[in-house]
């Protein structure tokens, strides 16, 4: 059911090839309550992964139709911003991911932040896998941990870049479950997926499905090539943001945003028999 990563993950050189990442990140544009860009650390979290130095890596931000670019962002020239056809995630990260022409896809949310360790490790994985994902780090607006999330949300997401080919866009008639629809094209696909947990969460099934059910549905819901992947970093390597602008929150305290959420997933159980994992 899970296997171990060696703990340090062996240099990309290495390899002899010089690989190259398109990293995409659909944002609002949304700002902290002092004013400050979300973005600006989801940016960040990607320039200082210990793999930057050995990867080709490229960002791409997916934005609404007629958003304005801040000027306030001092990015490097890798970083650019591509407009959506229409407001919403899957518009936006489909629209970002136009630019792909790399040997991997990355998917960061721009709330979101990565572990220094995160690329590295994921591009590891790869070699034995086609697609990884990732249990999250919630964190509240002061920093302060809520939890562990162990749905696969994208940002947590590394591809080959066959994958993002087989598996096609995101549907964008979907607006809070497009991953879990994806996940589903993913898994009939047949790609290999593994899924990261920390170094001290439960690989025992039993014991996985009462302390945390969430990461049991990740191998029994997320299709039959999902398997759990420990590394040795004792938190999660996504840190996810939870605040009311984020979709998590409307999740959980709008019941419009719950009434649209029961809609989809009827319509996934229709189309897969299950809520994809």
């Amino acid at each position: 059911m899970s296997t171990n990563l060696p703990r340090q993950a062996a240099p990309i050189a290495q390899r002899g090839i010089r690989e190259s990442l398109l990293v995409i990140i659909p944002s609002r544009l949304q700002r902290t309550s002092n004013g400050d860009l979300m973005l600006r650390k989801a940016i960040a979290s990607v320039l200082r992964q210990s793999a930057v130095s050995l990867l080709d890596i490229d960002l791409v931000i997916g934005v609404d139709p007629g958003a304005t670019v801040p000027t306030d962002l001092d990015l490097p020239w890798t970083v650019r911003f591509v407009e959506a056809g229409a407001p919403s995630q899957a518009a936006a990260l489909n629209a970002a991911a136009r630019s792909l022409d790399h040997s991997y896809l990355a998917i960061l949310e721009d709330d979101d932040e990565w572990h220094s360790e995160f690329l590295g490790l994921a591009i590891e994985a790869l070699k034995c896998a086609d697609f990884v994902s990732s249990t999250q780090l919630e964190v509240d607006t002061r920093g302060e941990t809520i939890s562990i999330f162990d749905f696969p949300t994208p940002s947590g997401w590394v591809m080959r870049h066959g994958v993002w080919e087989r598996v096609g866009p995101f549907d964008e008639a979907y607006h809070f479950h497009l991953d879990n629809e994806w996940l589903g094209r993913l898994a009939e696909a047949g790609a290999r997926r593994s899924h990261f947990i920390e170094a001290t969460a439960p690989v025992d099934a039993a014991q996985m499905a009462v302390m945390r059910p969430d990461l049991h549905l990740v191998v029994t819901q997320g299709g039959p090539c999902s398997t759990l992947l420990r590394h040795h970093v004792p938190i999660p390597l996504v840190r996810r943001a939870v605040h009311p602008g984020s979709g998590m929150y409307a999740v959980r305290t709008d019941p419009e945003a719950q009434a649209r959420i029961r809609e989809e997933s009827a319509k996934l159980r229709q189309r897969y028999g299950h809520v994809p994992w």
